[in-house]
């Protein structure tokens, strides 16, 4: 896709000031975010952007578009319907590890299950930033946080093993250091067929000082240029699970051989409308009548 002439990052500014720490995250996330939409060519006008409750949820002040900010570990209920009611708009969710692992953890068990045509970013940063620094599913062994001092009494989520258990279609994973690698693997993920998990790993410099911006860069890197084969789902899952030598990043899986939840529905094939192109102003006096 050709970028139009006149579309470039700077459609996405927002002059609302950015309150993030400095070094997080979440400015490499949005600074590769923009660059996937310009890239592909998506004007702020042409995507819907959804963000849940957390530090990257202030993103949806921070850049323009159609935004959304959610309830806690509620994005992707949202995100999904907007998408069936409009497939031809590209829907982008974001959401934490905290609210995508806990409070919302049955939310993206069946946006894996119905193969949602949304991409999902993980914002992976493996604590409750927004609220000082409280453990989340993914906080790692013994580190010590807030409310927790001696570390975590609970096992911590292995996401990679959950997210294969649910029969993905599109797997990928980045770190939020690499921009030009962030923006490949969402450029890939917005095109994909249906559901798109890309777990970006998130550093957290006040609250995470074990999985820092420094580690990361020491430890990922990049399975797209070990010439891995992403249509080997048994390969992309020893890598994604196995961090004993690195932290595999880049797209890890993908298919597009599984056709995605709208795709699925009887009642719309055939169809050459869409749900939001059917909505008409209906009276329903004569309805309500029989209620009186």
């Amino acid at each position: 896709m050709s970028i139009p002439l006149d579309l470039n990052v700077h459609d996405y500014y927002n002059p609302t000031e950015c309150t993030w720490c400095d070094g997080c995250g979440d400015y490499g996330i949005m600074a590769a975010a923009k660059r996937a939409l310009v890239e592909l060519g998506i004007a702020p006008h042409e995507v819907l952007l959804c963000f849940d409750i957390g530090c990257h949820g202030n993103a949806s002040d921070k850049m323009l578009g159609y935004r959304v900010h959610g309830l806690h570990g509620r994005v992707l209920p949202f995100a999904a319907g907007a998408k069936l009611a409009n497939p031809n708009l590209p829907v982008i969710a974001f959401g934490g590890d905290g609210a995508s692992f806990s409070e919302g953890v049955n939310h993206l068990v069946h946006s894996f299950r119905s193969h949602y045509p949304v991409t999902f970013v993980l914002h992976n940063n493996a604590n409750y930033g927004l609220t000082t620094g409280q453990a989340s599913a993914l906080t790692w062994q013994k580190q010590p946080m807030n409310t927790s001092p001696l570390g975590i009494p609970e096992d911590t989520f292995r996401p990679m093993e959950f997210v294969f258990a649910m029969h993905p279609t599109f797997v990928a994973r980045a770190w939020s250091g690499d921009i030009p690698q962030m923006t490949r693997v969402l450029k890939a993920a917005i095109q994909h067929r249906g559901f798109a998990f890309v777990d970006i790993l998130q550093a957290c410099p006040t609250y995470n000082k074990f999985a820092t911006h420094d580690w990361l860069l020491e430890n990922c890197y990049d399975a797209n240029d070990n010439a891995h084969d992403i249509s080997d789902i048994d390969a992309a899952y020893k890598i994604a699970c196995d961090t004993s030598k690195g932290v595999s990043c880049g797209i890890l899986y993908q298919t597009e051989d599984v056709p995605h939840f709208y795709e699925r529905l009887e009642p719309r094939k055939g169809k050459k409308t869409t749900a939001v192109d059917e909505v008409a102003i209906t009276d329903v006096s004569k309805l309500m009548g029989e209620f009186v």
